[in-house]
């Protein structure tokens, strides 16, 4: 009779990893911010600190959900695991971009700053 450590688990038929889907869906939206950026400059230059916080939170919601979503894709035998690493690189990703963003912007105010200051 085996014991209970050497049982494997085996998903029910209609599981599936939300975790996992969350994070990719998360992570993809915070792509699509990226690609609007570019495709509409204008809207960046006017709100591009809402971009910027929603970058951050999309990849704040990818990293964790990519974490449960790798590790309920071990209990039910892989189901989703790459798709869930998947969100855990994209949300750092979205992440790095966000504060990149932020020091842009403060390093593009400190600059105006100084040559507004030189010029009088």
């Amino acid at each position: 009779m085996p014991s209970s450590s050497q049982r494997t688990a085996v998903p029910p038929a209609g599981a599936g990893n939300t975790p996992a889907r969350v994070s990719a869906w998360s992570a993809a939206m915070g792509v699509a911010l990226i690609v609007a950026v570019f495709v509409t400059p204008v809207f960046w230059l006017l709100y591009g600190g809402y971009y910027t916080f929603a970058l951050f939170v999309f990849g704040v919601v990818a990293i964790p959900a990519g974490h449960l979503g790798r590790r309920r894709g071990k209990r039910l035998g892989g189901r989703d695991r790459g798709l869930a690493l998947l969100g855990i690189v994209t949300g750092w990703l979205l992440v790095f971009c966000s504060l990149l963003l932020v020091l842009a912007y403060a390093g593009a105010v400190a600059g105006l700053g100084f040559l507004l200051g030189s010029a009088g």
